[in-house]
């Protein structure tokens, strides 16, 4: 179950798939209420969730954050935070270790880091953020939490020789980080949405040898509240907060039905690409 806790963000990535930045309130910010009735609505329904997952733009954004990750930790959920670990998650950072000390590793912060190189790194993410997110990291590892990072390679770069980079700037600056654990650290394919892809058919299952429970949206659905809209709403998955295709209803029960794979992003990220946003 992910929670779009909305588009704004201290960044402007030049490739950031839900276009988030410090102007874009296209999703406005989710409410602590609103999260707890579909929390509600997981317990009434005994549905079998496991992971809470926070996304933005940057969740630690909304001033609700940690009340809405307190909520789920203390119901027994697992909890994975995507962040860019920049100053609106250090400006929490005593609320985190509270958290961290009554809910341990149950709390997961996955961190963006594009590249392990700081150029390639702030050519995506803007000039002064490789420092900025590099202490952020640091300090979520020097402090002991469960930490990943979502990064990608380059077009040259297979996934070894990625890992290999990062494997190398984590032991240089001893983030204790994995690079060879794919739950740890989480390379994703290129995203453009304008790319030519082939259509995804029901053949395709037989022809690539994958199976469609695999796919992330059939397990996972994430809560996004558009812009003057007069509540939340249920998306197919995390990639497609917008598309009135993907609008599945405006509560769980709605939304458990199939999602046709009709967009560029279900066939280049998801099918093809084998990538999954859950941890």
């Amino acid at each position: 179950m992910w929670f779009n806790t909305g588009t704004l963000c201290n960044l402007a990535c030049k490739s950031c798939y839900i276009e988030s930045s410090p102007t874009n309130d296209a999703l406005v910010y989710l409410t602590l209420a609103e999260v707890d009735a579909y929390l509600d609505e997981i317990e009434r329904d005994e549905l079998e969730t496991r992971e809470i997952g926070f996304t933005g733009g940057e969740p630690f954004m909304n001033r609700d954050m940690i009340s809405m990750l307190e909520s789920c930790l203390a119901r027994g959920f697992e909890a994975l935070i995507l962040t860019n670990a920049m100053r609106p998650m250090r400006r929490f950072e005593e609320a985190l270790l509270d958290l961290k000390a009554r809910y341990g590793d149950r709390m997961t912060f996955r961190v963006s880091l594009d590249h392990y190189t700081q150029t390639a790194h702030e050519a995506e993410r803007g000039a002064d953020s490789w420092d900025t997110g590099m202490a952020g990291l640091q300090w979520l590892s020097d402090n002991g939490f469960s930490i990943a990072v979502a990064g990608r390679h380059l077009a040259h770069e297979d996934d070894a020789m990625a890992r290999s980079g990062y494997a190398a700037l984590f032991a240089e600056t001893g983030i204790a980080i994995n690079a060879l654990d794919p739950a740890r650290l989480v390379l994703f394919p290129e995203m453009d949405a304008d790319a030519d892809v082939p259509e995804i058919t029901t053949a395709c299952w037989g022809i690539l040898d994958v199976d469609p429970d695999a796919m992330m949206c059939a397990s996972s659905r994430m809560v996004v509240k558009h812009k003057g809209a007069d509540g939340p709403m249920v998306t197919a998955c995390t990639l497609l907060p917008y598309g009135e295709d993907f609008q599945m209803g405006k509560t769980l029960a709605e939304a458990s039905r199939d999602v046709p794979l009709n967009h560029p992003h279900c066939a280049r990220f998801c099918v093809l690409g084998g990538a999954s946003c859950t941890a």
